[in-house]
């Protein structure tokens, strides 16, 4: 069974959807029976992959006749050994940090033609999604749509109601065309419904709580970053670009005022507005998954200040390391509830500083014990990916598809 997973938002520095495509990996790998293969256009030549070898950069199609399968180290920060990783070249995109379009899309095509994927999942709307379609009408293979992304309310953002007209559209077009569509958040499903994607379904993503927990926590972390043993620490990681409004963090903090002090994990286009938040310490970002783990668990509360996540997964994460959270809105909320956390009004300085101070006056004590809980309980790989697997067995159930649907359900046994 060979799964092809595709998007321009894998890349070496993380992000939510990086941590998705290699949970699946070391699940699929787990399970045996299957081929994995992720395509992305956002490594950069010679980059680093996890410590075994460097990522494979070509735009030519791979020869899986000679055993084409470059292998990683295993770990949460990168594939599972024995993934296959193609990395075709990529060109910037003004004010996406990160993340890069395909230069030739079209190389997605050959792939398919050369490996034969009995599925293929689409994590972005861009011209790989295109591309997949095309393979899906020449070689009859189904595929699957997934919209991490909100490029719906980043068009109206930045081009106003003629430029979001016209993603609605190609929106539209896009999924319409998929053998299924999923979305990690109610509020994207109800976003694609509004698109004109009616048939969308709710796929949250996951956490792996043996790794994000509270046995991990750095109980050093005030000291090694010069704190008072008191200091109520908060904590956000994250890309810092605009459409994370660290600006809200700075407003907040000049409203704490003393014993607050808060921690930026991550970088960006943003950094400088992260560097002149008062009371605050900025950390590069952290590649590995236990150190980061380390990170959250050694604070108090998360503070997420944007309200445009499709899901939220370092949210998540610090939940599962015993860790309670602020949000504002968007696919965080979904996750908190008020055993867990809090949501407060977004695009507010004050709503963030206000939602802080109660949180801590009532205590945290409880909140975060249930907040590892419901991690557990709702969120831990364990339970979304035999859910996931599910669905592809339905896909390709489907006429010619019967022997793959019996070999995906009988790997979950």
């Amino acid at each position: 069974m060979h799964l092809l997973d595709v998007t321009m938002f894998y890349a070496v520095h993380g992000g939510g959807i990086s941590s998705y495509l290699n949970a699946k990996s070391r699940w699929l790998a787990q399970l045996g029976q299957w081929r994995h293969t992720i395509v992305t256009s956002s490594m950069a030549p010679g980059c680093a992959t996890g410590g075994a070898v460097p990522a494979v950069m070509s735009d030519a199609m791979p020869d899986v006749r000679s055993g084409f399968a470059p292998v990683f180290t295993a770990g949460s920060a990168s594939p599972c050994a024995g993934t296959a990783l193609i990395a075709l070249a990529g060109r910037s995109v003004p004010g996406i940090h990160g993340y890069r379009l395909p230069r030739t899309p079209r190389a997605l095509l050959q792939i398919c033609e050369r490996t034969r994927p009995d599925l293929v999942e689409v994590g972005d709307a861009g011209p790989f999604a295109l591309s997949a379609l095309a393979a899906r009408r020449r070689l009859g293979m189904p595929v699957v749509g997934f919209y991490h992304s909100d490029l719906y309310a980043l068009a109206a953002q930045r081009f106003g109601p003629a430029g979001a007209a016209l993603v609605r559209r190609y929106l539209a077009r896009v999924y319409r065309r998929c053998d299924l569509v999923l979305a990690p958040s109610r509020l994207m499903v109800r976003r694609l419904a509004q698109l004109g994607v009616p048939a969308a379904v709710h796929q949250p993503l996951g956490v792996d709580a043996g790794v994000f927990c509270p046995a991990r926590r750095d109980a050093a972390l005030r000291q090694r970053l010069g704190l008072d043993p008191a200091t109520r620490l908060l904590v956000y990681a994250g890309r810092f670009t605009p459409q994370k409004k660290l600006h809200l963090l700075a407003g907040a903090m000049q409203r704490l005022g003393r014993p607050y002090h808060l921690l930026l994990v991550g970088g960006g286009v943003a950094a400088g507005a992260a560097a002149v938040i008062p009371r605050s310490t900025v950390l590069p970002f952290v590649s590995d998954p236990k150190r980061l783990a380390a990170l959250l668990g050694g604070c108090d509360l998360f503070v997420h200040p944007a309200d445009g996540e499709t899901f939220g997964l370092v949210a998540l994460e610090a939940m599962a390391c015993g860790i309670p959270v602020l949000g504002t809105g968007g696919g965080v909320a979904e996750l908190i509830d008020r055993h867990t956390g809090l949501v407060v009004a977004p695009d507010s300085a004050g709503a963030l500083a206000d939602g802080v101070a109660a949180m801590f006056e009532a205590g945290l004590a409880a909140l975060a014990s249930n907040a590892r809980r419901k991690a557990c309980e709702h969120y831990d790989w364990n339970h979304v990916m035999p859910q996931l697997l599910e669905r592809y067995a339905g896909l390709l159930a489907a006429p010619g598809h019967r022997v793959g649907a019996a070999q995906v359900r009988s790997s979950r046994a």
